[in-house]
């Protein structure tokens, strides 16, 4: 089963069938991220055919990755299938 961890702990966890897989990033719904450790940051970014990406920053006993984890909440019509989900990176382990 794909899942994102990082300092040991598992912070998002999907069956293989729920999961996108853009760009060689998996997308987890939301729904299947623990948002304890999620934390609004300010950062976006913008992608040419996706639109503009916001960012969380990932917080695990009192350790911050910032912008670690990122999301579209208005992705063009060509990425939609990544709406309402959330990838990681920046030391995040990706595994699926």
């Amino acid at each position: 089963m794909p899942k994102a961890v990082w300092n040991g702990v598992v912070i998002a966890e999907a069956p293989e069938n729920e999961i996108e897989i853009v760009e060689h990033n998996v997308y987890f719904p939301i729904e299947r991220v623990k948002r304890e450790y999620l934390k609004d940051s300010s950062h976006t970014t913008m992608c040419p055919w996706k639109g503009v990406a916001s960012y969380y920053d990932v917080e695990v006993d009192g350790q911050v990755n910032r912008n670690a984890a990122w999301y579209y909440a208005t992705p063009s019509e060509a990425a939609k299938a990544i709406k309402g989900r959330v990838a990681f990176w920046h030391g995040v382990e990706v595994s699926h």
